[in-house]
């Protein structure tokens, strides 16, 4: 799942995430850090990096941090940023002159700015275009490092944030173009590092930064905050703690992630993607039948995003472990037919071929219609 924010488990450009409501597992960790500037006792590491996978909250901690640090009413506003005085006004459009974002993409800025009206209208080739461009755009270069050398180096400015999202991104060029500056510390600036990957970080830049500690959040915790977050109806369906507990543990235990898969389109369609497969397979159902079925249900990515998941447990039940949805019967779905190793990758792979292909401007039918073709010999 893709996330810029990871404020509310879906994708927000709005600039409201400089000033959304701080993430209950984050609250130690953000009165440790508030209170070392607001004391005077220690200033923040001049590099940190939140790292993890998707779906934690990391960006939502970042920015809300990075707001409330540049915020001229900080001393009276502990718990986040005023959203009133002329920094906060700065951020809201976008022009903030103390904060610098590589890649340019990934800075929130206000919806009323962007052009989501003129996309929502565009044809979806020019969408696979902008999502190819978009892609590309998260690189970042060795150019891009030195552009920021003005800024960090200018002195005598008061607080500067640089902000690296998608750190993993960057060239080897560009990482040892970092490292100068995280070697050559400069007084009241501060670089924010994010990674989804940070395994694919260099370790040179890893052991320069300090890591901030978002990982860890107590089960009951999550529990407790997804239940909250999706109310009383996921899918139009009654949320018993159960469900809860089995979507937090499908998005291994990120509770943003969590909320994002129970408000997928595809997620209430998974016993039906299991029929469809066990139909398939007998013969009682054309694969060219079961192609246009589902291209009325859902687009290609997500049904290509159901089959990732669906194929995900069934190699756990393959291999003796309990299935993680124990709420449409797969297991005994298996009890009478399993896939071989083989067919379970041969299948993995033709999903992602069929992404390649989807951005190269392959038809969503013909993808369709192939991967049905596939799924009958599963």
């Amino acid at each position: 799942m893709s996330d810029l924010t990871e404020s509310t488990g879906a994708l927000d450009t709005s600039d409201g995430i400089y000033f959304a409501p701080l993430l209950p597992w984050q609250k130690t960790l953000w009165s440790q850090l508030t209170k070392r500037v607001s004391t005077s006792q220690q200033s923040l590491p001049h590099a940190m990096l939140a790292a993890g996978m998707q779906g934690m909250g990391k960006r939502a901690f970042v920015w809300r941090l990075v707001a409330w640090l540049l915020c001229r009413q900080r001393d009276t506003h502990p718990f986040g940023a005023c959203a009133e005085c002329e920094s906060c006004q700065w951020l809201r459009s976008g022009t903030h002159p103390s904060l610098q974002v590589l890649p340019i993409v990934s800075m929130p800025v206000s919806v009323e700015n962007t052009s989501n009206k003129e996309a929502a209208s565009s044809s979806a080739k020019d969408k696979k275009s902008a999502k190819a461009a978009s892609n590309s755009a998260l690189k970042i270069k060795v150019d891009d490092i030195r552009a920021l050398q003005p800024f960090i180096y200018q002195g005598g400015q008061g607080m500067r944030i640089c902000v690296l999202d998608h750190a993993e991104k960057m060239t080897v060029a560009a990482a040892n173009a970092l490292l100068k500056t995280l070697e050559e510390p400069q007084a009241q600036v501060h670089l924010f590092l994010l990674s989804d990957t940070p395994a694919q970080l260099l370790p040179t830049i890893k052991s320069r930064v300090q890591q901030l500690p978002l990982q860890t959040i107590e089960p009951a915790t999550a529990v407790e905050y997804v239940t909250q977050a999706l109310g009383s109806t996921v899918n139009r369906e009654a949320v018993g703690t159960a469900a809860i507990e089995q979507l937090i543990q499908l998005a291994n235990g990120a509770p943003l992630a969590a909320i994002a898969l129970a408000q997928a389109p595809w997620y209430s369609k998974r016993a039906l993607w299991l029929t469809t497969w066990q139909a398939l397979r007998s013969g009682k159902r054309s694969s060219i039948a079961a192609s246009d079925y589902w291209q009325t249900q859902l687009s290609i990515i997500e049904f290509i995003q159901l089959s990732e998941l669906m194929l995900l447990d069934m190699r756990r039940v393959c291999l003796g472990l309990s299935e993680l949805q124990k709420d449409i019967s797969l297991s005994v779905a298996l009890d009478t037919y399993q896939p071989t190793d083989s067919g379970l990758e041969g299948f993995a792979a033709s999903l992602q071929q069929t992404k390649i292909a989807l951005q190269q401007n392959v038809q969503e039918k013909f993808a369709y219609d192939k991967l049905m073709q596939e799924l009958a010999y599963l």
